[in-house]
């Protein structure tokens, strides 16, 4: 069975470890078959890992973490950007069109921007064939994940019937693999096709305390970094993130 976790940002945005770092601490201390680079609104850390992926033995998908007027909504297998701050259901629209996996990743979290029900209910819904959610993430091992899931599991076992996924979230590289999503075969190919027949399952640990802490340290040192570095450094951050 293979193993993906397609949930991961690294320091292109909000994340506390450079691509490279990220990839390495993949091959070198997990068995992931197929992971993604998911940084919010911006595709160039996702470019860049693709580009590295000759060097490392699982297989990189380019994605993005997509802010919605309604909440994050994560977009798989994306090649071109996407603009922000659009309607859920247009982000939808866009991703399906160049071919991308849809996700709804942590949602109904009060803890961090997250797809609420009703608008979740929405889509699901609609009649577009362009506007459905194609998984949804069941397990977030944060703990802004971890105080919808016995919700969102419930929902999704009673009324919304969607392949589930699990995933890190990770914002710092020892998160990487901590959950992830099983299915059969190993790659990334294999991954779509078990989300579309449904045969995926989320699996992982949820994060303990000391792992929150290690979080936000590297999240605080990364960001004392760049103000030390100076304006003229973060300047040069938000043209390369754009």
């Amino acid at each position: 069975m293979g193993k993906a976790d397609m949930h991961i940002h690294t320091s292109c945005n909000d994340g506390t470890a450079s691509v490279r770092e990220i990839l390495d601490y993949a091959g070198d201390h997990t068995d992931l078959d197929v992971l993604a680079i998911t940084d919010h609104d911006r595709l160039h850390g996702a470019q860049e890992a693709v580009q590295m992926s000759d060097d490392y033995p699982f297989e990189i998908v380019p994605g993005v973490e997509m802010t919605t007027l309604e909440g994050h909504c994560l977009c798989l297998f994306v090649d071109k950007p996407i603009k922000m701050w659009r309607s859920l259901e247009w982000t939808i629209g866009q991703a399906h069109e160049q071919g991308a996996i849809v996700v709804a990743p942590h949602p109904m979290s009060m803890l961090t921007r997250s797809i609420g029900r009703w608008s979740f209910e929405r889509v699901m819904k609609n009649k577009s064939p362009e506007i459905y959610f194609d998984a949804v993430e069941t397990l977030n091992p944060s703990y802004a994940g971890r105080i919808a899931e016995p919700k969102v599991r419930a929902l999704n076992r009673e009324r919304w019937h969607l392949a589930e996924v699990g995933n890190s979230d990770s914002h710092h590289r020892e998160g990487v693999g901590s959950a992830y999503t099983v299915f059969e075969g190993a790659t990334a190919a294999d991954f779509r096709r078990a989300l579309g027949i449904h045969a995926t399952s989320a699996e992982g640990e949820h994060w303990d305390l000391a792992t929150h802490l290690l979080v936000a340290r590297r999240k605080f040192d990364s960001f004392r970094g760049n103000v030390r570095r100076g304006p003229g450094h973060m300047l040069r951050r938000l043209r390369t993130e754009a």
